[in-house]
């Protein structure tokens, strides 16, 4: 048994050893490691940027933010973890396009933030946006709705934003009616921002078939084109994406989505 003994010592050494010298990874540090890097994609900050102006034009009806194009992104961004931040030129309540909530346009999402009183409750209560500094986030996106043909696309905080995000390469995304936003938005060397970009945006048979040609102080699409961009489209009210660089683009609210997730992406 002797002999027995001795070869069992000699083994237990020898893994104690084994054991000692592989001592750079254990299963625990390994989990350990896997939880950091989901704290760390847990943590991406992102900020919304709404429209502060509700009225359409001179017709005495209300406009605002879309909410399909403001619900699924929140909630796409937000169940990846992501730390959302809400913020309009004016601060406090941003306003909702009346139509974005009636039952024909009704989406999961829609209803998921109709039934979501926190969010409601930030909806209420947004950020002032010249209070926001972009190098405390890692993106920004834009939902759309009729409201930003009138102020973000002329706010000179808004602009400021969106070139500073710009210059840090940091993603910059829009849907539908946001792209306005871009109107006045330049590079460095004072060109357009768009120019030369491949863009998408609300397009102006869209805007026809909603009857407000003549109501907006621009179209969408030609002033994206008026301004260098490459423009695209699909048929209308298709779903449709495209990202050039750190720009992201969507069509039309079934287009909020795609843009999320190519966000989500970048």
């Amino acid at each position: 048994m002797k002999p027995l003994k001795i070869i069992a010592l000699l083994l237990t050494v020898v893994t104690a050893s084994s054991c000692k010298d592989t001592k750079k990874e254990t299963p625990s540090e390994k989990v350990s490691e896997e939880k950091i890097e989901l704290q760390k994609q847990k943590e991406m900050k992102i900020l919304f940027v709404l429209t502060s102006h509700d009225k359409l034009g001179d017709t005495g009806e209300k406009t605002g933010f879309w909410v399909e194009e403001f619900a699924n992104p929140y909630y796409t961004l937000l169940d990846k973890g992501a730390v959302i931040t809400i913020a309009t030129p004016k601060g406090g309540a941003a306003p909702i396009d009346p139509s974005s909530d009636s039952p024909d346009a009704a989406t999961k999402d829609t209803e998921r933030f109709n039934n979501d009183a926190e969010a409601k409750e930030r909806i209420a209560n947004t950020k002032v946006l010249a209070d926001m500094n972009p190098d405390d986030f890692d993106a920004v996106f834009y939902p759309g709705g009729h409201g930003p043909l009138w102020d973000l696309a002329n706010d000179q905080t808004s602009i400021a934003l969106i070139e500073k995000f710009n210059s840090q390469e940091k993603p910059i995304a829009f849907v539908c009616h946001a792209p306005a936003a871009l109107k006045s938005v330049k590079n460095a060397d004072g060109t357009p921002i768009v120019r030369g970009k491949k863009v998408t945006g609300f397009t102006n048979t869209e805007e026809e078939a909603v009857g407000l040609t003549n109501v907006v102080p621009f179209l969408v699409e030609d002033m994206l084109i008026e301004n260098g961009g490459i423009y695209s489209k699909k048929e209308d009210w298709a779903s449709y994406a495209i990202q050039d660089g750190n720009l992201i683009t969507g069509q039309n609210p079934a287009s909020s989505e795609l843009v999320a997730e190519l966000l989500l992406k970048k």
